[in-house]
């Protein structure tokens, strides 16, 4: 039996007035899968809200049209990338992939265990860049990477997220769920403190929302370009005065598959668009 905590609820429902929590989320017909019942492993929280659910009205609007869309410009610069022949050995992306869409599923089962190893899209397009093409790796949220792995996590939208975090992958969420409940830095708060004890509140100008991935990497209006899931974690830590963990950690990984968990069933939204 879930565990409920009654005056967040409370709360949360009080709040979401000023958050469009009645729209629906449909682009192009498709509607998105913007709330569920939670996985049975999260204890403390009954139903996943997208962060979609927790945005403004004009902001929602935004997701709505892929010609309002602003991450759709750097998707169209990720489509030229992929084309462009990089490295020692004269290869491009579509070299070897003749086709982006046949990337569809990809996003919504990552991170995910190869070889013993927890990998990342970034993990894998990097694995393409230097032993394939020859070429220097791509910065982990540098801007050629943050507009490929949007391009290609855009395959898999309107699927459901669906990581694996038993057998071989139960380890690295285990360390994911322990890094999530961790205190840290000198406002000595978690992840959880925010995301889910305090989802649907008001900080400063804006909702709390309880921090889904499922639409990343995304547009945020705030610096007005796509931002990457490790670079919002190293964010999250900033906020809080920690020393951040490095971009593509063994950490962040763990981190990351533990939350993708926590959106079990929410549909993938790439390119979202957030405050």
């Amino acid at each position: 039996m879930k565990k409920y905590l009654v005056a967040t609820a409370a709360i949360f429902a009080a709040s979401l007035a000023y958050a469009g929590e009645d729209s629906t989320l449909a682009i192009e017909g498709e509607v998105f899968v913007t709330e569920v019942d939670a996985p049975e492993h999260m204890e403390n929280v009954s139903t996943l809200y997208s962060g979609w659910t927790f945005r403004a009205d004009e902001t929602q609007a935004l997701q709505l049209d892929d010609f309002d869309n602003p991450a759709f410009l750097f998707l169209d610069q990720a489509i030229d990338q992929w084309d462009t022949v990089e490295g020692s050995e004269g290869k491009s992306c579509s070299t070897c992939h003749e086709d982006v869409a046949d990337f569809a599923g990809l996003k919504s089962t990552l991170p995910r265990v190869e070889d013993g190893e927890l990998v990342t899209m970034t993990n894998l397009v990097n694995e393409c860049v230097t032993d394939r093409m020859g070429a220097e790796p791509w910065k982990y949220s540098g801007a050629k990477m943050s507009a490929m792995t949007a391009l290609i996590a855009h395959q898999s939208r309107g699927m459901t997220m669906n990581v694996a975090i038993e057998g071989d992958a139960a380890p690295f969420w285990e360390r994911g769920k322990e890094l999530y409940y961790t205190r840290v830095g000198q406002l000595d708060m978690a992840c959880s403190n925010c995301h889910e004890d305090n989802y649907g509140n008001m900080i400063r100008a804006d909702h709390l929302s309880q921090g889904q991935i499922n639409g990343f990497p995304l547009y945020r209006l705030k610096n007005a370009k796509i931002n990457t899931t490790h670079g919002r974690f190293k964010g999250c830590m900033s906020n809080i005065r920690a020393t951040p963990f490095k971009e593509g950690s063994e950490e962040f990984k763990a981190l990351e598959l533990y939350i993708a968990s926590r959106g079990q069933g929410l549909s993938v939204e790439t390119p979202a668009v957030r405050n």
